[in-house]
């Protein structure tokens, strides 16, 4: 795997930290939802892994990550469509498929 690729993957690991941290352990949507902070800044996270994720699939498109489509496709919503962010598919993704992300991102950086 090429130098740009392991920058993109430790790009969209370090991304996917950082909302953990700003969740926190307690994780609550009823919080999620009274911070505007908190939302625009997991919103950015979410632009750059999906940003990192367009740029893998440029580089190398056999590079194996399960919702690597999906995940291009939630970057151009919120940054195209900021105004029809819908937060319960936010925190869907936060809470059903970043861990499995994780995973995989971690598993391709070893």
């Amino acid at each position: 795997m090429d130098n740009e690729i392991k920058k993109y993957l430790f790009d969209i690991q370090e991304s996917i930290d950082s909302i953990q941290k700003y969740l926190g352990d307690q994780r609550d949507f009823k919080v999620y939802l009274a911070s505007k902070m908190l939302r625009r800044a997991v919103e950015r996270e979410f632009e750059i892994i999906g940003e990192a994720m367009s740029r893998i699939e440029k580089l190398d498109p056999t590079i194996e990550i399960s919702a690597k489509r999906q995940i291009i496709s939630m970057r151009n919503r919120v940054i195209h469509s900021y105004d029809k962010i819908d937060n319960e598919i936010v925190w869907g993704t936060i809470v059903r498929h970043l861990p499995t992300l994780k995973i995989e991102i971690d598993k391709l950086l070893k």
